[in-house]
Order: C-alpha cells, then structure tokens, then sequence
C-alpha cells in the first residue's frame, strides 16, 4: 500500500530534533507543544464519508443543513478524528516505535467543521512514562487538538501511545 504525500507541515520553528522515522520514546518530552498544518474536507468529501458511514443530513443534505441547527453542512465528528489522525502520522507520531493505542479518553466535538475550512493539530505532550510490566516501551499522553484558523476547536481527545524505546 502506497501512503499519501504528506501535504502538510510544521507550523513555527519548534518542532522535534528527530524526524519521525527516527523518533523513540525518549524524544516525546512532557511539557513540549507543536502545531502541524493545514488541512481541509471540500463538501464532496464530507458529503462521501458521510453518506458512507454517518448518514445524517446535517452531513449529507447541503440544502437540508442549510436549515438545520448549524447553518449549513458540516463534516462528521468521526471524519473528523479520521483528518486528526492524518496529520497525527504524518508529524507526530513515530513511523518506527509506535505499537498502537490502548485508546483516547476525553473525546469532545465542541465546535463544527466545515466545507473548505483550513485546521492544523495542536499536539502537547502531557505525559511521558516507561511502562512497568515491559521495559522496551513506554506509554506516551497526548493533548490533541483540531484548531481552526480563529482557534475555534472541532476536536478535542487525550491520546495514549505506545512507543518503543530506543535501541
């Protein structure tokens, strides 16, 4: 499977020192923030996911969204997750030591997203411990945010990772 170029980059002058093919668990220090973006959903691409696998009309009926609660259509929740994600991988996130995720706690869509509307992720590592039971990794939180370009928040969710310490 061939990934998609990463259209996307960071935002200001800090980011990591090491590049995320060579990023271990060592290299998410507490306390450090990044920004990385922009990235957008035309109105197809909202209207395609959704029809695919949220099938509301607030998300699939731009005349219908036109009058309902939000003023016109907006991407789902979980499309949503799907862009943070995106931008997840390609900046944040080891493409070598990360094993997975046990989960995300404190998921929040407090703000809608919508057609054309340019984000970026806001990343603070807010914890960084080894893991007790296996001394290979450790277990890495994560404040994670989608912010607009008025720091309007369509995302919100406290990632857990793990990540292979370094050789």
């Amino acid at each position: 499977m061939v990934s998609a170029p990463v259209t996307t980059r960071a935002l200001g002058e800090h980011d990591f020192t090491s590049p995320i093919d060579d990023r271990w668990f060592e290299d998410y220090r507490p306390g450090e923030t990044f920004e990385y973006g922009w990235r957008s959903l035309t109105s197809d691409e909202i209207v395609e996911y959704a029809e695919r696998y949220d099938p509301q009309r607030l998300h699939t009926d731009p005349d219908w969204a036109a009058t309902g609660p939000y003023g016109g259509l907006i991407a789902s929740g979980w499309q949503s997750a799907g862009l943070m994600m995106r931008l997840y991988c390609d900046h944040y996130i080891s493409a070598v030591a990360s094993l997975g995720s046990p989960g995300v706690d404190e998921l929040r869509w407090s703000s809608p997203l919508r057609p054309d509307e340019p984000v970026r992720l806001r990343v603070t590592v807010a914890e960084a411990r080894p893991s007790r039971s296996k001394p290979d990794r450790g277990i890495v939180r994560t404040d994670v945010a989608l912010l607009t370009e008025d720091d309007r928040c369509p995302l919100a969710l406290k990632a857990l990772n793990l990540v292979l310490r370094r050789p």
